[in-house]
This record gives C-alpha cells, structure tokens and sequence, in this order.
C-alpha cells in the first residue's frame, strides 16, 4: 500500500462506522440495559448502569476490534487477529465479576451478579460481533434462568420451607436500618411475631445485634441474601425455632 493510500485510509471516518455498527451498538445498549433493570428491581449491587456499560462496552470493544485495525492491513508483517481483542475483554471482565464476589462470615455473596455481568460481557460481544440472534437469545435465557429457575425449584421441593423461622442480625446501629429490616421481612411474606435488640442501640454508631422470631410459609432464602446487602448490615445467621429447647 503506498503512501497516499495508507493516509486516506487512516482518515476514512467512515470504515466500520456505518449503520449497521450503530444498530450492533443500540441493540447492545436495549439487551444489557434489561438485564440491568430486572438486577435493579431486585436491588442488587450491579444494577442498571454497570450492566449497561459492561453491554455497551463490550459490543464497542468487538467494533473495534473487527474493524479499527483495516487501514493498517496488506503492510509487511501485519496480520489481523480479532480474537485478540475478544480475549482481554474476557479477561477483563473477570476483575469486574470478582469485585462483587466477597465473603461475609459463613455466606458467599454476589455470586449471580458476578456471573450476570460475565452473561452481560458476552452479550455485548455478540451483538458488537454481528450475532444478534445469539445475543437476543442468550437475554431471553437469563430472564429464564433468574425468573423461571426459582419457580421450578419451589414446586420440585428443592428449597426447604419454613414455618417458624430466627434471624440473628448483627448491624451497625443507625437510625432506620431496624424499621428497613422489618419491613424486608414482612414484605417477602412473614410475620414478626418477636423482636430482641440485645446488643448496641440506635444511633450510637456501634455494633449491634438483634433477634428475629417470625412465622411464614415459604423459603427464607431470599430474605437472608437481600439482607446481608443491605448498607450496615454486618451478618445474617438464619435457624428454625423448632431447632431450639425453650
């Protein structure tokens, strides 16, 4: 490639920039946004924008990498690897995914959002890489995954359910975090029938404790893990009043 050549192509603001790369981007940009809002409305760590970004992002990076590189292409030495760039974005994604998974005592936390985001990436990149099927197919998936899955365990019987349940919280003392923790619970359908505060007290800005005995039917499950998320909360042990001699 001569000279001139290699100029005009270096300044040709219109290679892989076309409608067709926009529409990629926008369908990206739709997909992960969903995937964000329904992360959102369960009020989870990553919510509508990191998962937007992540989609967004991704779908930019495969742009670039399938065509930001043609001008440089027929030179001596020079050979066009897209795979490269889909790699690291792989690889980056994971410091993301393993930012929101940590250990608070016994309980492993945000494990789905991390791999929410990893489903999120991959979208991304199948939309920037000219796949939209696949992409709209695997956002179809996860809707599945997190909305269906639970419903199938609940009538497999997987999930253990609960009549009488205790909930031993141990939070930093702020005012409203107790009022914010009742009304969790009562919301995913038990009854608090006592409550204990046996440690700290509101608004002295030291750990406190206390115990929680309600009545429900249904999994506790999803309780224990919105609470340990919640700002303040320090750790959730869940038992059965039956395990314990009066």
């Amino acid at each position: 490639m001569s000279d001139p050549q290699l100029a005009f192509a270096l300044f040709d603001f219109h290679h892989g920039q076309g409608l067709r790369q926009f529409t990629e981007l926008a369908l990206a940009l739709l997909l992960s946004s969903l995937i964000g809002l329904e992360r959102e409305a369960r009020q989870k760590s990553a919510g509508l924008r990191t998962h937007t970004l992540v989609g967004v992002g991704s779908a930019l990076f495969m742009e670039v990498s399938i065509h930001g590189f043609g001008a440089v292409l027929g030179q001596d030495g020079v050979v066009l690897d897209p795979s490269r760039v889909a790699a690291q974005v792989v690889s980056g994604i994971g410091f993301i995914g393993g930012g929101l998974i940590f250990v608070k005592r016994d309980a492993v936390r945000g494990l789905t959002t991390a791999a929410t985001i990893w489903l999120t990436c991959a979208i991304g990149m199948a939309c920037g890489g000219g796949l939209p099927l696949l992409a709209i197919g695997a956002t179809a998936v996860h809707f599945l995954i997190v909305r269906g899955f639970s419903v199938v365990s609940d009538r497999l019987g997987t999930t253990p359910s609960f009549d009488r349940v205790e909930l031993r919280l141990t939070y930093r003392a702020q005012h409203g975090l107790l009022g914010q923790m009742l009304t969790m619970c009562t919301s995913s359908g038990f009854r608090v029938t006592d409550v204990q505060v046996e440690a700290g007290a509101e608004d002295d800005h030291v750990p406190a404790e206390v115990l929680l005995r309600m009545e429900g039917s249904g999994t506790p499950y999803p309780l224990v893990e919105a609470l340990t998320e919640l700002e303040g909360v320090r750790g959730v042990a869940l038992g059965r009043q039956d395990d314990h001699t009066e």
